[in-house]
């Protein structure tokens, strides 16, 4: 097998040569043709009139002949099963060629003058030279050519009673064999290195459509799994989001104490449920683009006392410590997002160290400030660490175990830092440990102190609300909600029902699913309801949506928007805020 390869190459290459060989052919027929005249004008006399007549028109036809020859041939692409006999064919017509031009030495040279003489000595050595430069791609070709005009032209010499002159002309035969054995070896390097390049592009041309193909198909799994991902998260949310809202009503109701640790318990399960569609909900967000900073100076310490607070209960159920040390360093960024930054570190942390324990501190360095999250757990080995910022990726969990959450918190925290342009990095040591680092910018002016949050019951809502949402169940738990916060309401499935119950009984506000039937949207809704009541109505939209383009459209909006599952207290946050911004 490779001994066929090998001749198949070293037939590509010949086939190059004999190309070369014929597209020289037809540039050196009109300089040929101008020698010739030359010398039937300088070289013409009685004594050899017919001879030399004869010569010109044998030479024309020679030349004539190769050059139809090479075209011929040329036009056909030789193949590679007839280049040797191809090549046999013209080492014979250069032959005979050659020997043509070696006849007119004996024709002239003998009734030629001084200047004669000399012009048909240089016609010979051009002619060679000629020869050399459109025949050396294939040596044996050109030195059948040469061997025989030179040779001819030696013998007339020598006859002649010139040794020395025959003699230089032999020389020169050999000069040129040892020129013209260098040169065709360098062209068939160039072209052996000709046909590895091309080689080399083809399989550059294959590797690239294999890895674009790849790519097409990646992008196609990574389109098709962020569909599936929104449509499932959709239709996990509405259910959730509905329970939720009755579980609260159902909390305002006389219970026993059996009872309350039911309701506490399903609250539990319905809290865990929305916090994985929140994390979900939280890479779509940064996948759509949708998440915009609020910048601002803010002290860290209470940061990270809240963080400590929420979460250093999982760390005691574990038996490992959490400790986080004081810091007075106040920092330049967006609270929120550095909050959900450290809240997911932290929460990693946690779920990955079953021994020893956690340790948030802060490191003044420069005017920079880093927040590192150190912990004792597995650790991470070096080819991981750059794939635990993965979507989906989690280490030790090949069960996929609920407890040790989705594989998104560190894609998460990855994709806020991106957003705020904070530096996120990763220090570990399999089985010792791992230490996250975050790094922001220290505050140049007073820290703003964040307002606490109120509990307490909700005051009443005086006020009518419309709901829009296709969901008979979300409907339903909205408004038993809603009439607990001392609203009237009304709820529609569609955008035609919202406008007819609008003209009885005109609302003061309007919630609105995003999502409606027929494709139609909240925008929609609240946009008709506008026009119908003004365009002063209060509006605040909730979606279940976490597809990237939906996330999008429903924030360009710009009304006031809100995820499900919806928390009771972000509800009546949010419907306070709008009523108030509205006032």
């Amino acid at each position: 097998m490779a001994g066929n390869l090998l001749r198949l190459d070293e037939a590509r290459v010949l086939n190059e040569q004999l190309r070369l060989v014929l597209r020289n052919v037809s540039t050196a027929l009109v300089p040929n043709f101008l020698l010739i005249s030359l010398l039937l004008w300088g070289l013409y006399n009685d004594s050899n009139s017919q001879a030399l007549t004869i010569w010109v028109v044998v030479l024309i036809w020679s030349k004539l002949n190769n050059y139809f020859h090479a075209r011929r041939h040329l036009a056909s692409n030789v193949s590679l099963g007839s280049t040797h006999r191809m090549v046999w064919m013209l080492i014979a017509m250069n032959m005979l060629d050659g020997a043509i031009w070696g006849v007119l030495p004996w024709i002239a040279l003998d009734t030629a003058t001084k200047t004669g003489s000399i012009l048909i000595l240089a016609a010979m050595a051009a002619i060679v030279g000629s020869a050399m430069s459109r025949l050396i791609s294939i040596l044996p070709i050109f030195l059948a050519f040469a061997t025989a005009l030179l040779m001819m032209t030696a013998i007339k010499i020598w006859m002649m009673g010139d040794d020395v002159l025959g003699v230089a002309c032999v020389l020169y035969l050999f000069a040129l064999m040892l020129i013209s054995r260098n040169s065709t070896r360098e062209i068939r390097n160039a072209i052996n290195l000709r046909f590895e390049n091309m080689a080399l592009i083809d399989q550059l041309k294959v590797k690239t459509e294999i890895a674009e193909s790849a790519q097409h198909e990646a992008e196609a799994a990574n389109l098709a799994k962020s569909k599936f991902l929104a449509a499932a998260s959709h239709d996990l949310r509405q259910p959730i989001h509905a329970q939720g809202l009755f579980l609260e009503v159902l909390s305002r109701t006389d219970l026993t104490g059996q009872q309350r640790e039911l309701l506490a318990s399903t609250r539990a399960a319905s809290e865990a449920s929305s916090e994985m569609l929140n994390t979900l909900l939280d890479f779509s967000r940064i996948e759509a683009g949708v998440i915009e900073a609020h910048r601002q100076s803010f002290h860290l310490q209470a940061l990270l006392n809240k963080i400590e607070k929420e979460l250093a209960p999982q760390a005691d159920a574990k038996n490992i410590v959490y400790r986080s040390r004081e810091t007075r360093i106040a920092v330049q960024s967006d609270p929120v997002l550095v909050e959900l930054i450290l809240r997911n570190l932290v929460t990693n942390a946690i779920r990955y160290t079953e021994r020893g324990g956690v340790l948030v501190a802060c490191r003044k360095r420069g005017n920079r400030a880093v927040i590192e999250v150190w912990d004792t757990g597995i650790g991470i080995e070096p080819a991981h660490q750059k794939e635990v910022f993965s979507e989906f990726h989690q280490l030790g969990n090949p069960e996929r175990d609920r407890l040790k959450g989705l594989g998104l918190g560190l894609a998460i925290a990855n994709g806020l830092a991106h957003t705020l342009g904070h530096d996120l990095s990763l220090a570990s040591t399999p089985q010792h440990g791992s230490v996250f680092r975050l790094s922001l910018p220290i505050a140049t002016s007073a820290p703003v102190e964040r307002a606490g949050k109120t509990h307490g019951k909700p005051r009443l809502l005086k006020i009518r609300v419309l709901v829009i949402d296709d969901e008979e169940n979300v409907r339903d738990g909205m408004c038993h909600l809603l009439s607990d916060w001392g609203c009237e309401c009304d709820a529609a499935e569609s955008i035609e029902e919202a406008l007819e119950l609008a003209r009885v009984n005109p609302p003061g506000l309007v919630i609105s699913d995003y999502r409606l039937r027929e494709q139609r949207t909240g925008t929609e809704a609240i946009t008709a309801l506008r026009a119908l009541l003004g365009e002063e109505l209060p509006a605040l939209l909730i979606t279940g949506d976490t597809a990237p383009e939906r996330l999008r459209e429903a924030k360009a909006s710009g009304i006031p928007l809100l995820h499900k599952p919806v928390s009771p207290g972000q509800l009546y946050r949010r419907l306070v805020e709008v009523m108030e911004d509205s006032a």
